[in-house]
């Protein structure tokens, strides 16, 4: 034992000094650590080069031999994997953009608005008092009343004038349900309360809530009558309220946010201008009021 003592410290003797140097080296540096022994290992990528280098044989001759039960998934492991697929509403976006932020941000306050607006949604609300009120209000500007007014008008017109107007602003009515109506079937936006739509909104197709259908109705109607009729400054005054407080009536019974009213009022004036654009004659007016009747022939 003794001679072999001295023959190690002999070689050791005879060890380069570079050599005892590295080896103090890899003993001092902090990376051979057992804490940070992830940071010098090597890439995965080596051990997959050679896993895809194998043959099929060999692959096929590895899967022959795993155990049946583990081909067989099992019913827990089903109820895991379904559990851990989380729908695509419930799953956070990590990166949003500002612009997802925003929008995001007012739909919130929009909400918050309209729901603080509804105060006539139910009878036992803070002014559910005047619910009544606010209803028949909110009627005045339903697509019903005003396409059965101005058909009743048309039929007790003598004037070739009056049967013109009428006849635009019935037509201008059509178009405003028809527009809306598809606008809603597209977007289905339900209203802050998310409230069930009452017979007449199912007859004249108002059955979401954006864009309004009594706001976009209400502004068409108000800037097609102070066009084309000749009013007093009081009536004029009226009439703007009138189209306003419609607009608002259906915010007070929960129906509609306000964002709805906004957009409905602004599809409104769209819709008076487009039937300015085409407006028809007296002539055409004659013609589709014949073809109505059935007689065929123009009113002279």
């Amino acid at each position: 034992m003794s001679g072999y003592v001295k023959d190690t410290k002999w070689e050791k003797s005879k060890m380069p000094a570079h050599q005892s140097r590295s080896r103090t080296k890899d003993r001092t540096n902090v990376l051979n650590r057992p804490e940070f022994l992830s940071l010098n290992q090597p890439l995965k990528c080596n051990a997959e080069v050679r896993c895809s280098a194998r043959r099929p044989g060999q692959m096929k001759h590895q899967q022959s031999q795993q155990p049946e039960y583990s081909q067989v998934p099992t019913e827990g492991g089903k109820d895991r994997r379904e559990s851990l697929k989380l729908p695509e509403e419930d799953c956070i976006q990590l990166n949003p953009s500002f612009k997802g932020i925003a929008m995001n941000s007012l739909l919130a306050i929009d909400l918050c608005l309209s729901k603080r607006l509804g105060v006539c949604a139910y009878t036992s609300s803070s002014w559910g008092s005047v619910r009544s009120m606010v209803t028949l209000l909110a009627l005045t500007g339903h697509g019903i009343t005003w396409i059965c007014g101005t058909l009743f008008c048309l039929t007790r017109s003598n004037t070739l004038a009056g049967q013109e107007v009428l006849v635009n602003l019935l037509l201008a009515l059509i178009l405003d349900v028809m527009t809306v109506a598809g606008v809603q079937k597209l977007v289905k936006r339900k209203g802050p309360w998310e409230m069930s739509p009452g017979f007449l909104d199912c007859v004249a197709m108002d059955t979401y809530s954006f864009p309004a259908a009594h706001a976009s109705r209400a502004a068409m109607v108000t800037k097609f009558l102070l066009s084309h009729l000749v009013l007093a400054v009081p009536l004029r005054v009226l009439l703007v309220l009138w189209a306003v407080l419609a607009g608002l009536s259906r915010v007070l019974l929960g129906r509609q946010h306000l964002s709805d009213t906004a957009c409905g009022f602004a599809l409104g004036l769209l819709h008076y201008s487009l039937v300015q654009r085409v407006w028809l004659s007296s002539t055409s007016c004659q013609t589709l009021i014949s073809i109505g009747t059935l007689s065929w022939r123009p009113f002279y």
